[in-house]
């Protein structure tokens, strides 16, 4: 539950700290003002005609990656026509992580049944209402309300995950379908591509669009059993991506998940006015959505960071280099299963990244895929990890003491403290001669050695380490400082520094 908890308040900060935090306009107006369901949404107005799409996350709140894939999508530029983004319809099922409205009756607790389809037929409950009278007064051409569901139709699961749900017109099952092609293509299981379902069920907002204002609408459902929030919310951003290209609409990239820069390149970094733009990878290898959840809300707590979650796929495709991302930060997991969904072409675009100025924090898992020595691994800092052979070296807690370096920078405590620490890598030089020393912040004063480990192995080895490669700046923790909310400000202090937010330069002192 602590996981969900904090994608819940993620969510809910991330639309009023990145309008503001990036320069980009705040909401453009607010549903339901003032009550207790009242909610944002945006226009993106090209000022060319063209067709009005309305795009809708969180009717249901425990499908977080409509929510999410909303929040992305109205940034994105348009050519032509009008982009309406309702990302959070319900922001108190949102906030709660359940399917219906809390605290209302129960003919009247899940929003998506509650839409008008039938001649006479009104919205039912207020916020179904609020909603309603908001759409009919923007005459959307289509609508795409964005979905998950617990199973994949294509394997036979009753549930509608994977699919898309159509309202049966001929132009609509058209494009569908090209959505449906352009999804697919993304995906290697036939058991988990997507299908095309019709129609919406009665009483739901796709269903109510078509029915009763003649808008050509789908439902869009993702997975969220056994796939990353991230892949979800890419999931649906491809098949919103591909509509609009068919329309003619879009203008920029379907990885392009925060508000672009004005001028911005392919080089990391913009005014020293502007927040840091973290990119938190949330993939295979993370064993869950919790980690990059906890990381993405500590380095957004302190203010003047905006973060958003990435896949595999999406750094593979480029999203490190739209200009959007500072630093990249790869949470705790499993190093190898990250190096195999990045692929050559994704560890290709992170190196590529760190040279053009980025920035790289790793813990745990992370810092494996930093080293060198692996045939897997990314080698931007110059150690490696050493008595591999007994790397399940145990979960618990242990000392750790920072060193002059450490302490110019993460600000942590003096002496020895407690750090929690689950099988990270025993740090050493890898004498790499291509890069420069690395520097370490510091050291272990205790250690575990379960499973067969050796003692006397762990203590003394680096615990954190950083140096440079190419013009970025590497961070990497063996321990979790993420799991431990005294040593927050060390992980954010890391991802300033690897940023370029902290002015701090390496002490000269190389790990030995």
């Amino acid at each position: 539950m602590a996981g969900r908890r904090t994608w819940r308040w993620v969510i809910g900060i991330a639309l009023s700290v990145s309008t503001v935090a990036t320069g980009e306009p705040g909401p453009t107006g607010w549903i339901a003002r003032g009550k207790r369901f009242e909610t944002p949404y945006f226009v993106r107005d090209s000022g060319r005609p063209g067709p009005t799409v309305m795009i809708v996350g969180g009717v249901h709140g425990n499908e977080p990656a409509g929510a999410r894939a909303a929040g992305q999508i109205r940034h994105w530029r348009l050519r032509r026509g009008k982009l309406l983004v309702v990302p959070r319809a319900n922001v108190l099922a949102l906030d709660a992580g359940q399917r219906r409205t809390p605290r209302e009756p129960e003919a009247t607790a899940d929003l998506n049944r509650n839409f008008p389809s039938s001649p006479g037929d009104s919205a039912r409950g207020p916020l179904a209402k609020a909603l309603w009278a908001f759409i009919r007064s923007q005459k959307p051409d289509w609508v795409l309300d964005m979905h998950e569901g617990y199973g994949f139709r294509a394997a036979g699961s009753r549930s509608v995950g994977s699919s898309l749900i159509h309202d049966g017109g001929a132009v609509t099952r058209r494009r569908a379908e090209s959505m449906r092609r352009a999804v697919n293509v993304t995906i290697d299981q036939a058991d988990k591509k997507f299908v095309l379902l019709r129609p919406p069920a009665r009483g739901s907002l796709a269903r109510g669009a078509a029915d009763r204002l003649g808008a050509k609408a789908m439902i869009l459902e993702t997975t969220y059993r056994g796939q990353p929030l991230a892949r979800r919310a890419r999931q649906l951003r491809l098949m919103a991506h591909c509509l609009l290209r068919q329309l003619e609409m879009s203008a920029g990239e379907v990885d392009q998940v925060l508000a672009p820069r004005a001028g911005a390149t392919s080089r990391p970094g913009g005014s020293s006015g502007e927040p840091l733009r973290v990119a938190v990878y949330c993939d295979a290898g993370t064993l869950s959505d919790t980690a990059p959840l906890r990381l993405e809300a500590i380095v957004t707590s302190a203010g003047g960071v905006v973060a958003e979650l990435l896949s595999a796929p999406a750094i593979r495709a480029g999203a490190l280099g739209l200009g959007s991302f500072d630093v990249v930060v790869f949470p705790g997991g499993s190093g190898h299963r990250q190096a195999e969904a990045l692929g050559k072409e994704g560890a290709k675009a992170v190196r590529a990244f760190l040279r053009a100025g980025g920035g790289y924090v790793g813990l745990c898992a992370g810092a494996y895929l930093a080293t060198r020595g692996y045939s897997w691994s990314l080698g931007i800092v110059n150690v490696k990890a050493v008595d591999t052979r007994h790397w399940r070296r145990g979960k618990g807690t242990v000392k750790m003491e920072l060193t002059a370096a450490g302490r110019a920078v993460l600000a942590g405590p003096t002496g020895t403290f407690d750090i929690p620490y689950a099988n990270g890598p025993i740090l050493a030089p890898a004498k790499d001669k291509d890069l420069p020393p690395a520097i370490a912040w510091g050291c272990f004063r205790t250690e575990l050695a379960e499973n067969g480990a050796p003692k006397g192995v762990m203590v003394g080895t680096p615990a954190a380490v950083a140096g440079p490669f190419g013009a970025g700046r590497v961070v990497v923790f063996s321990p979790h400082p993420d799991k431990a909310k005294p040593l927050h400000t060390m992980v954010r202090r890391a991802v300033a520094w690897a940023g370029r937010k902290q002015k701090v330069l390496l002490h000269p002192s190389p790990v030995k």
